[in-house]
């Protein structure tokens, strides 16, 4: 029984070729596209555990796509960038994918990297490390079950990973978090992206629950060691 579907979105023939060769020797089911079209009518006709998603597609680019699928499903995604391409790094850290690869990859690292995201969602379904409970502090109401902030009458729903950080930053409310200690609550300690995408998530927040985002009151940065919130 294959261990997991994958859906691979490429272009280049030769790399769709030898991806289906390795993660089907590696027990997975693969599922390719060649654009990004195929892409998204792929993932919607057969669904999908990974997306392994290039940028830089014909018919419909890599963002597009992204931008399809995370309307309909949190399934992992990694984002396959272009080598030492700093734009399309930041590109796939602010879309918010889970991981990135850069071309040429090594099998053993993609391989890695697609266990790595097939172990951090297995962990459940609203990617916390522990169940959280309903919060409130600083006059903002979390709710799991939802995954919505609630601040006065104004109530908004975040992404699994936005919400899993922020409820781990106000349930230590008042405590410097370090960065790794961060990175390994909510992404898992096996996470090998950038870190970088810590500040990306942290951005977005408080672009959500920040009166002034550009003079955070909530969600403070302790330079070179990490954030705390103050509530």
């Amino acid at each position: 029984m294959s261990e997991a579907r994958i859906l691979v979105v490429e272009d280049e023939e030769s790399y769709r070729d030898s991806l289906k060769y390795l993660l089907r020797r590696e027990g997975f089911e693969v599922i390719l596209a060649a654009d990004g079209v195929q892409g998204v009518e792929a993932f919607t006709r057969d669904g999908a555990d990974v997306v392994l998603l290039d940028l830089m597609l014909p018919r419909m680019s890599g963002t597009e796509v992204f931008r399809e699928i995370r309307e309909r499903s949190n399934v992992p995604i990694i984002m396959v960038t272009a080598k030492d391409d700093q734009v399309d790094k930041i590109i796939g850290l602010e879309l918010g994918a889970d991981d990135y690869v850069t071309k040429p990859y090594s099998a053993r690292e993609l391989v890695a990297r697609i266990r790595a995201v097939l172990r951090r969602q297995g962990a459940g379904a609203t990617d916390f490390p522990d169940e959280p409970e309903r919060l409130t502090v600083a006059g903002i109401t979390l709710d799991p079950e939802r995954l919505t902030v609630v601040r006065g009458e104004d109530a908004q729903s975040l992404p699994p990973k936005e919400f899993s950080l922020l409820h781990l930053l106000a349930q230590n409310a008042g405590r410097v978090l370090p960065r790794q200690v961060i990175i390994d609550r909510v992404w898992g300690a096996d996470y090998f992206g950038d870190t970088k995408t810590l500040d990306v998530h942290i951005k977005r927040l408080r672009g959500r629950i920040e009166a002034d985002p550009s003079h955070p009151r909530l969600i403070q940065t302790v330079r070179g060691v990490g954030y705390t919130f103050e509530g």
